[in-house]
């Protein structure tokens, strides 16, 4: 049979497109009738004023497996409220009969193990395309998910060549993303018996439990339940070829943005990637015109890129995959298509402009469906290469980690820059220094090991392989322990090994010269394993060694209970995060819990400040033993306990600040404090408003977004938020819900923290949140500031200083109380965060530095435009304030809850609230 490679140009015959032999399958037997969706439903998918919502979705689903032998529907995980998280397979009954057979094929090639040329062909010529449609994720976004229900009937139902061809030739992985988000925005719109007063604003909270947004920026991290599910499907078990991710809206004046995308993409994933991205968009853009559906725009219509690692459609370029995305507009309330001159001259970018139009939301289902079937059609034409090529990109990426190989960085250009001679090209991107790594060794004996553990576990949540040693080794002359992890670059998904350890060197990017710098689509530097504080050795030459492959994520390594004979009590160091968890733990049992508030010796051992002591009392030994297997906390016994440097704890009464609709780092915040136990109520500005704060809480967690203003010198994003309702709404709103509006204002929120602070309480400000401090009568100064023709500090404009979300180093003081259990160096998350001048006198007025910037060059990983500005510069201070503290975060220390190397500054702050003195 004649590769389809061969057929060069598809023939367009009307608005449907074939290729020679779609015209055999005219006569081939097609599927049973199968319910409609307005049968089913009850309108049309796409009708104005209607939204189905997940329940019937899922019902609908289960009828049309019922009804077809065209789909099978399987359950990939519970979500994070607990509802079944859905995959739809469609492809032709034949292809059904053998899908496990396919789905090796597809795992086998994408992972590329031991796999000649030959025989990827052979696989290629006998497999199937593997394409993920997904819808929902960002469940405002209400298109998707109906799209999403919408083509699965289409491709259950159709009986026309082109469908049939596609069922043949691919396996449709078809997931719904957010399932809670969709029934909870589904239903808030259609709570309205009148059609007319529908409305998707007003959300009264995140439309994922915890991250909302968010939920697209957590597929390196793994840390949700829903993109958990994916990544397995995605990464381990499925490995599509094709990853199409679906969102809302459009740039303004058109009706959608589809691929190409942007500059820069990331250097890290293979080339054929991009060359990917971009023929399928192209495949994409010309259906749109084949149908007459114009208004779809790309590459610089919009400011999506492929440099950002993370999101739903772009973890899947460092794992070989072509990954998509397009924004659509569309609302099931009427809107209309505004008016833009600027966008009526057809270019390169836009081929083909709409003209300004009242639109409807069926128009958007069926752009929707339109690109889906452009996807599927390109799969089924290129359905071999597909499947050659994500062979062929793990198979280089293999064998680049197994020789000596450089990547070139913007930073090596630059160096470069002017370099003549026989030997530049040699010097300066041949250096034997600066190659790439075989491999990476995470040491079993650093200080938090088991924060080195979940970094290795979100390696392999993503399809990384991982390795462990058996026993002691040793590397390049370096001994290792056994229990050691090992990641080498060998391995096809190389791209996002290399990504998670190495530093990303984000490319300066401007308009023109002069300009001020384009923002990236996210983040410009987000090393995970710097990010996390992993300590590890990068391996520049091929090794080897007692390594056992880990086949799945692994438990926390267990600890035991140590000198317990004779024991009084035991010590618990500070340097592991998870000894908050278990302190938190032992403080809800009733245990007693003391903490060293200075260096002691005891029972001959010395001891630093921050040390846990665990009073022994009957029963205490068997809980130990049991938070130590569990979590992997060590305790050590002593025969003597610390007296006056010890200080008793207690649980701390946490308030987190949220905001009516739901603010993403509270949300992110809230995750966080379930995962180490920390005991928080949620509160809201009028719940502040009402005062006696003292008397409830202990600590108030104030998070970026929340406290006004810009802090010291520029806040970091907060993310999109749904809008509050109008006043008269309050009365409309479900029960739970009344009471949340409002912000924290100058009026009546901060006399009533100051209050709390000085009555003894803890204030912890993050981010912008941090502009509380001026409010409180701390005079906190920005030290990104110059001085203006008038004699007068102003901020830095953008065009001198400018980093977007970037890995920073800083320094830290760690006998602070609040850096206890830290090295003297920590790498910070930063995203144009505040950086505070310490003032001269400072420690007469309360305030101790804790952390701050130090050299002309903090840049660990991203981009820092201007970065020599924060040299000096104070990134945390611990104020007193009367009895209480207030503490000024200026980096995102719980940046989307991934920064594990900061999370002790915030953990320690809590835990001092506890301090019984």
């Amino acid at each position: 049979m004649a590769s389809r490679l061969l057929v060069p140009l598809a023939l367009a015959i009307g608005t449907a497109v074939f290729y020679p032999g779609d015209a055999a399958r005219a006569a081939e037997p097609v599927a049973l009738k199968v319910i409609t969706p307005k049968a089913h439903f009850g309108f049309n998918l796409g009708d104005d004023y209607c939204l189905a919502n997940y329940e019937q979705y899922t019902a609908y689903l289960a009828k049309l497996a019922k009804e077809s032998d065209r789909i099978k529907v399987v359950d990939i995980g519970r979500t994070e409220e607990r509802r079944p998280q859905l995959m739809a397979v469609v492809t032709s009954p034949a292809n059904h009969k053998l899908l496990s057979r396919y789905q090796t094929i597809a795992r086998n090639l994408a992972n590329a193990d031991g796999i000649t040329s030959e025989t990827a062909k052979k696989l290629a010529a006998e497999g199937k395309a593997v394409v993920w449609i997904d819808g929902g994720l960002h469940a405002s976004e209400v298109l998707c998910a109906q799209a999403l229900a919408e083509t699965v009937y289409q491709m259950v139902s159709g009986t026309d060549p082109e469908t049939l061809r596609v069922l043949d030739d691919v396996i449709i992985l078809f997931v719904h993303a957010n399932p809670d988000g969709h029934d909870l925005m589904a239903d808030w719109y259609m709570r309205d018996k009148d059609p007319k007063k529908r409305s998707l604003g007003g959300l009264p909270r995140l439309y994922q439990k915890y991250i909302g947004h968010d939920n697209n920026r957590d597929f390196y991290a793994n840390t949700q339940a829903e993109t958990r599910n994916m990544n397995r499907v995605m990464y381990r078990e499925w490995l599509p070829q094709i990853v199409y991710n679906h969102h809302q809206t459009g740039p303004p004046g058109t009706v959608l943005f589809c691929p190409p995308f942007r500059d820069p993409f990331n250097y890290n994933f293979d080339p054929l990637v991009v060359s990917g991205i971009d023929a399928v968009g192209a495949a994409m853009m010309q259906r749109f015109l084949a149908e007459d559906k114009p208004g779809a725009t790309t590459r610089s219509g919009a400011r999506y890129s492929t440099w950002f690692n993370g999101g739903l459609r772009t973890t899947a370029y460092f794992h070989n995959m072509i990954g998509l995305l397009t924004e659509t507009i569309g609302s099931p309330t009427p809107m209309r298509v505004p008016f833009n001159p600027a966008l009526q001259l057809p270019k390169a970018d836009l081929l083909s402009p709409v003209a300004p139009q009242e639109w409807h939301f069926r128009r958007s289902i069926e752009y929707s469906v339109t690109a889906n079937k452009a996807v599927f059609d390109y799969a089924s034409r290129h359905r071999e290469q597909l499947l050659y090529n994500i062979w062929l990109m793990g198979k280089n990426a293999t064998e680049r980690g197994n020789r000596d190989s450089w990547t070139v960085t913007p930073k090596m250009v630059a160096a470069a820059k002017g370099a003549r001679g026989a030997d530049a090209f040699q010097k300066f991107f041949r250096d034997p220094t600066k190659r790439d790594a075989r491999g990476y060794v995470v040491p079993a004996d650093q200080p938090d090991f088991l924060t080195a553990t979940k970094f290795v576990n979100a390696l392999i949540g993503t399809g990384v392989r991982v390795h462990r040693a058996t026993s002691a080794f040793e590397v390049s002359g370096k001994k290792y322990p056994a229990g050691s992890y090992v990641v080498k670059s060998a391995q096809a998904v190389r791209a996002h090994v290399l990504d998670m350890f190495e530093p990303q060197d984000h490319p300066d990017d401007f308009a023109y010269p002069g300009a001020p710098p384009t923002p990236p689509y996210d983040a410009a530097g987000y090393t995970l394993a710097f990010q996390m504080g992993v300590q590890f050795d990068r391996v520049l030459e091929g090794f080897t060694g007692p390594f056992e492959e880990l086949k799945d994520e692994v438990p926390p390594p267990p600890a035991k209970v140590l000198d317990a004979n004779g024991a009084v009590g035991f010590f618990l160091r500070a340097q592991a995060n998870d000894g908050f968890r278990a302190v938190n733990q032992l403080l809800a049992a009733g245990e007693e819990v003391r903490r060293l508030k200075e260096p002691c010796t005891v029972d001959g051992v010395k001891h630093p400040a921050g040390m846990f002591f665990i009073v022994k009392k009957d029963g205490t030994q068997t809980r130990l033993e049991k938070i130590a297997q569990n979590l992997g906390t060590r305790f050590v016994g002593s025969k003597e306990a610390p007296e006056k440097e010890a200080v008793a704890l207690k649980p701390v009464r946490i308030a987190l600040v949220d905001r009516y609709g739901g603010a993403m780092p509270s949300g992110w915040t809230r995750w966080l404090f379930e995962q180490f136990e920390f005991s928080f109520t949620v509160v809201y500005p009028p719940d502040l408003d009402r005062g006696g704060l003292r008397d409830k809480f202990d600590v108030i967690v104030v998070v970026d977004g929340l406290g006004g203003g810009r802090g010291g010198g520029g806040g970091g994003g907060g993310g999109d938020q749904p809008p509050e309702p109008n006043a008269v709404d309050e009365l409309a709103l479900p029960a739970e819900f009344r009471g949340r509006r409002g912000s924290i204002t100058a009026t009546k929120t901060v006399p009533e923290l100051k209050k709390f602070v000085t009555a003894g309480g803890t204030l912890l400000t993050i981010g912008s949140s941090t502009s509380l401090a001026n409010q409180l009568g701390l005079k906190i100064e920005s030290h990104l500031v110059e001085t203006g023709t008038d004699g007068k500090e102003k901020p830095l404009g953008r065009d001198k200083f400018y980093v977007p979300p970037s890995v920073l180093r800083a320094k830290v003081d760690p006998t602070h109380s609040l850096a206890w259990g830290m090295s003297d160096e920590v790498d910070v998350m930063f995203a144009n965060s505040p950086t505070f001048r310490f003032p001269t006198g400072a420690a007469a007025s309360g305030l101790t530095r804790v952390s701050w910037f130090a050299g002309k060059a903090p840049l660990r990983s991203g981009w820092a435009f201007g970065q020599e500005h924060l040299d000096g510069g104070t990134a945390v201070i611990d104020a007193t304030v009367g009895k209480g503290k207030v503490v000024l975060y200026g980096p995102q220390v719980l940046y989307r809850a991934q920064p594990h190397a900061t999370f002790k500054l915030v953990f320690n702050a809590i835990v001092r609230a506890g301090q019984n003195e």
